[in-house]
């Protein structure tokens, strides 16, 4: 049987896009050591206008991986970083795989009970984390205990002495040097951990089959899982990513880190695939329209990884603002559905191209993308990457393959798969299939030429700028409201390709209904993109005959009564 026959999607890649990757050999250390040795003097970082060479970064991840080795830090422990993007962040990741630690990342802005419960799972001794909650990580029950908590000041990365070579305002550098400050007594200081000689080289280095990073995620079920992701893993995803964008220029991007390191897409897009590439890598703790066209008027972007609702509101701002966006060739979006609106929008304001990828932290995270050429197929989140094989199957039974044009559950094969669930290996064996198949939980189709749609997804996640949410995790922080008696959480579409969280409450006898409340009860729970966008009243949950709640029924309901 022939490429074009088993793969007939191989025809469709663009000029100099190849049908497999050469797997790599070493680790994403050994990745980065030969970025530092090819691109030594060009830029690796730039934070509001500071900027850090490839050679500098590679002696600071030296020196920070000497202060975590001396800390106790070793082969196999797991080091958590709590870290918005910044220079920081970037030298920790590899300060802690140079050791052949494990990297744990964690959203800061998770609230005590979603953290802890991370920390419980993969127990990490040692803790890299941004100072403004470097509290909230001391204040941990006893049965969390640290050995080390390094709080690190954003603000001591950032210029401002001057104004920054992002013209970024004084007024406003002062504003967030204000907001990002805060008090780090208890922990070591991130400047002490630097303060030692380069690690030795005699010190072990990782191979490429360790454990690189635990991604949490909440998986098929709503319950969050880590997922374990090797070197391999993730030093693939880089190359296959590279591969898929054959005219960048190694060493001569830039390209904005708008998406946060410690979710799967930015971390493979902005820490692995463009330090790979010898990038300048644009660092922005948050994204802000006016922030990020500030950068582009100082080093425009060339490449821009990003979600569909951030592509929407820089053209609409550059177009306000009348800046110049023509530099940016390369576009991929990912995490949720992209809106061919957006796609015109972007590419009339840029002249490049904007397409749509696929892909879950279990596999790195890409596995599929739009092709970056005239073949591309707005609508459809593109075909297989390099390296990688998908089937379309029975949901019920995957033995059994669907035809061309049928729905089925995707799955998928390749070297960017993961290695399984931290310390679950009833949820792997649920997903991983024993000839390396990936149970996606999604349901899709593909077409003759091997493009997919995908249709719905099993497992009921919610997708919300680009973030997922479990239905139950909401539910079970309004179920906690004496006033609730029963709830279903659902996704609702948005305007901009996403989805909004949306709850439907059964409310307790007598129970006054106050919506403003419920959302602030909400928040003391949950971190803010997963508060319900709307919280509506309905007077009993359509259930099953075992008494399972339908959401799907409560999500047609809903649609149904907003028509």
């Amino acid at each position: 049987m022939t490429i074009e026959t088993d793969r007939p999607w191989i025809t469709q890649y663009a000029d100099g896009v190849p049908a497999t990757i050469e797997l790599p050999a070493g680790s994403l250390v050994d990745m980065l050591d030969a970025s530092v040795k090819t691109f030594r003097s060009n830029v690796a970082l730039d934070f509001f206008g500071s900027t850090t060479t490839y050679a500098e970064l590679g002696m600071l991840v030296a020196r920070a991986a000497e202060g975590l080795r001396r800390a106790g830090v070793g082969h196999g422990d797991r080091v958590a970083l709590v870290l918005p993007n910044c220079p920081q962040h970037v030298i920790a990741f590899y300060a802690v795989l140079r050791l052949g630690a494990i990297v744990v990342e964690h959203n800061p802005l998770y609230t005590d009970r979603e953290m802890r419960h991370q920390f419980e799972d993969h127990g990490a001794k040692v803790a890299i984390v941004w100072d403004k909650v470097g509290e909230r990580i001391h204040s941990m029950p006893a049965d969390v205990a640290f050995d080390t908590v390094i709080a690190v000041d954003v603000t001591r990365a950032m210029p401002f002495s001057k104004r920054v070579a992002l013209r970024l305002p004084v007024p406003k550098a002062r504003e967030a040097r204000k907001a990002l400050t805060a008090d780090s007594k208890h922990s070591t200081p991130w400047e002490k951990l630097l303060n030692h000689r380069p690690i030795r080289r005699s010190v072990p280095r990782p191979s490429v089959d360790d454990l690189a990073v635990i991604q949490y995620t909440s998986g098929t079920t709503g319950t969050p899982k880590g997922a374990k992701l090797t070197h391999l893993n993730l030093h693939a995803n880089a190359l296959q990513g590279r591969a898929w964008v054959p005219g960048m220029v190694a060493g001569k991007e830039v390209i904005y880190a708008v998406l946060p390191m410690f979710h799967a897409y930015g971390l493979t897009l902005c820490l692995t695939f463009a330090m790979n590439s010898g990038a300048r890598l644009v660092l922005l703790p948050k994204f802000d329209v006016d922030l990020v066209l500030d950068a582009a008027k100082s080093h425009p972007p060339t490449f821009l990884p990003a979600v569909p609702p951030i592509y929407e509101r820089l053209a609409l701002g550059a177009q306000k603002r009348k800046v110049d966006l023509t530099g940016i060739r390369f576009a991929i979006s990912g995490a949720m559905n992209l809106p061919i609106s957006t796609v015109e929008l972007w590419e009339k304001a840029t002249g490049g191209y904007l397409v749509e990828g696929y892909g879950l932290t279990e596999t790195s995270p890409v596995a599929l993308g739009n092709p970056i050429g005239p073949s591309r197929r707005p609508g459809t989140v593109g075909v297989p990457f390099p390296s990688t094989e998908i089937r379309v199957v029975d949901p019920e039974d995957t033995s059994v393959d669907r035809a061309t044009g049928e729905e089925g559950e995707l799955l998928i094969r390749g070297p960017q798969v993961f290695q399984g669930y931290w310390q679950k290996p009833d949820e792997t064996d649920a997903v991983l299939l024993k000839d390396g198949w990936f149970r996606t939980g999604d349901i899709c189709t593909q077409d003759a030429d091997g493009f997919v749609t995908i249709v719905d997804r099993i497992k009921e996640l919610i997708i919300t700028g680009g973030f997922n949410v479990a239905p139950s995790e909401v539910e079970d922080a309004l179920r906690q409201h004496p006033g609730v008696a029963d709830v279903a959480v659902v996704g609702m579409p948005s305007g901009g390709g996403g989805e909004d969280v949306v709850a439907a409450v059964v409310l307790s006898s007598k129970a006054d209904f106050d919506e403003k409340k419920l959302r602030d009860w909400c928040r003391s729970q949950l971190t803010a993109y997963k508060v319900p966008k709307r919280i509506v009243v309905i007077d009993e949950l359509p259930k099953s005959l075992i008494g399972k709640v339908l959401r799907r029924a409560v999500r047609e309901q809903l649609l149904a009564d907003r028509a």
